[in-house]
């Protein structure tokens, strides 16, 4: 990649030097339009009911093309709220707050779109395209100049007010045309190593499955399990209920939590929640909650040990944790079940709670209420199939090393992954505050890449 010839100081630390050529514009210079939406009242089914109006929510914005949005609204809706606007194909979107604040889209269809949503819409000056990656770029910068506490906010002020820089049009075009054709290879890349790690986490469920239910030993005598999507297990096998092998304890409903309950890292007990198991059912403590002492003590019968397991009841159902260590003090909130006292190996009841045998009558129970939920009944008349206790131990110890194998594999490729995107962000900031050059000899390299 080729450097400009010449630079000036841009004045703005997080970009740095720009080339001498480019200008800053205002974003409220290079749009005719910018503006938001709103969100028709949702009791009245007039505005919904076999709504054909596409209305954009910021759950839609996906960093790139807008095909589609999730919800419709009516002509009705339209008519009896001036501020839903109808913004053309090309216009860019960007979420000014909550949990996707930031997240950006380029239109490809025309939408209305709800008020948490700032659009820019109709330049001559400016390329569209060539803002959406100077804004994607930006992201985090722009972040940073939110304001508010909880939910941080990014107001139509700060984004009218965002100074982009600004080469000549047909030098933006040309940066649209190569970052387009670079950052649709990286996403290949992207996808490819995604696609791999959903493999890879196939064949650990497929493994667990077959060797907690079969064994491990491809001779031995079977016999119908009374389950019938387990199927026949080894004849030697028992099947008990759960709570016939442990003891299963929630927070009770007067004891739930208040917002004054959590306190700051060193002033109470660490708490856990289905956030902190993460997909591979391994405990996750990089966003910790701290619970007052207090709360803590009021309940012994879920204070939790080295050797329980954990189970979530609300909310992202069938996550299962084994506590491995001892982490000191630390309590479950409302949505986990802790199991101790467990009188079989609870590391082979770990991968036994993992399989798809549970993950099936979870996928029933579950259901079965708006808000998905089990009860800790349920859980206790979950069917355990059950080996000896030698014989479980040796299942721990091949799924031990097998699983392992199949983790760090999985790690791997999602390090390779989180450095693409890592390389995709840099390569968009590079060019787009023209730290590197594009020129038609670059497209033409890049083209040729792409076809061998």
């Amino acid at each position: 990649m080729k450097k400009y010839q010449s630079y000036k100081d841009s004045e703005v630390e997080w970009i740095g030097e720009i080339p001498r050529h480019w200008e800053f514009k205002k974003i409220s210079w290079c749009f005719e339009t910018i503006g938001s939406g709103t969100t028709p009242k949702s009791n009245n089914e007039i505005f919904y009911e076999n709504g054909n109006v596409n209305w954009l929510l910021t759950g839609d914005l996906n960093d790139g093309d807008i095909t589609f949005t999730s919800r419709k609204i009516t002509n009705q809706a339209i008519e009896a709220h001036s501020t839903l606007k109808t913004y053309p194909k090309g216009s860019i979107v960007m979420a000014m707050y909550g949990a996707t604040i930031g997240k950006l889209g380029i239109l490809k269809i025309a939408t209305t779109t709800n008020q948490a949503c700032c659009v820019l819409s109709k330049s001559k000056v400016v390329v569209e395209k060539y803002v959406f990656y100077w804004l994607l770029s930006s992201r985090k910068d722009i972040i940073n100049l939110s304001y508010g506490g909880g939910q941080p906010n990014i107001s139509q002020d700060i984004v009218r007010n965002l100074r982009i820089t600004c080469p000549p049009l047909p030098e933006q075009q040309q940066i649209v045309s190569f970052l387009d054709r670079k950052t649709q290879l990286i996403d290949n890349l992207i996808q490819h190593k995604e696609k791999k790690i959903e493999l890879l986490k196939e064949k650990r469920t497929s493994l667990i499955n077959h060797v907690v239910t079969k064994g491990l030993d491809p001779n031995v005598e079977m016999k119908d399990s009374g389950v019938e999507w387990i199927g026949e297990i080894p004849s030697h096998w028992k099947k008990k209920k759960l709570g016939y092998c442990v003891n299963l304890q929630g927070r009770i409903g007067f004891k739930g939590y208040k917002k004054t309950d959590f306190v700051e890292e060193g002033e109470g007990c660490r708490v856990i929640g289905g956030k902190h198991i993460d997909n591979s059912n391994k405990l996750n403590l990089s966003n910790p909650d701290f619970l007052h002492w207090d709360k803590y003590y009021e309940s012994p019968e879920i204070m939790v040990k080295k050797g329980d397991l954990i189970i979530s009841q609300r909310g992202t159902l069938g996550k299962v944790l084994y506590i491995d260590e001892d982490y000191g003090e630390m309590t479950i909130n409302p949505s986990l079940v802790l199991v101790n006292k467990i009188k079989e190996n609870p590391v082979f009841l770990w991968y036994y709670l993992q399989s798809d045998t549970i993950l099936k009558i979870i996928d029933i129970e579950g259901s079965v209420t708006t808000i998905p939920m089990l009860s800790q009944e349920e859980i206790s008349n979950f069917p355990v199939i059950l080996p000896p206790s030698e014989e479980q131990q040796n299942i721990v110890e091949h799924l031990n090393t097998h699983t392992k194998e199949i983790d760090e594999l999985i790690e791997l490729e999602k390090n390779k992954t989180h450095l693409l995107k890592e390389y995709r962000q840099s390569i968009i900031s590079e060019v787009v505050t023209g730290k590197i050059r594009v020129c038609e000899e670059d497209l033409s390299v890049e083209l040729k890449n792409e076809m061998a």
